[in-house]
């Protein structure tokens, strides 16, 4: 079930960049991934699912670090406005 949960969220925030609201929809990929790396460090193995590939360690610090990637460089990116 969590792992459904990250898929729609992730499928949410590409069809925010599918209709130009990118940015938007970035920051809601890298906070989904964020919040699965969350998920993946609280919750016991059998609760995560799919989202147990390696060591719990390593799963939490490789879907952290991917969130917190993915929102540094959107944020990086300027704002030029319509």
């Amino acid at each position: 079930m969590l792992f459904a949960s990250v898929l729609v969220g992730v499928m949410v925030g590409l069809t925010l960049v599918y209709q130009d609201r990118w940015r938007r929809g970035m920051l809601v990929v890298g906070v989904v991934l964020a919040l699965a790396g969350l998920a993946r460090l609280v919750l016991p193995t059998r609760r995560v699912g799919l989202l147990a590939v390696r060591g719990r360690a390593f799963d939490t610090v490789i879907l952290m670090l991917f969130g917190a990637a993915v929102i540094t460089l959107t944020s990086a990116v300027p704002y030029l406005g319509p």
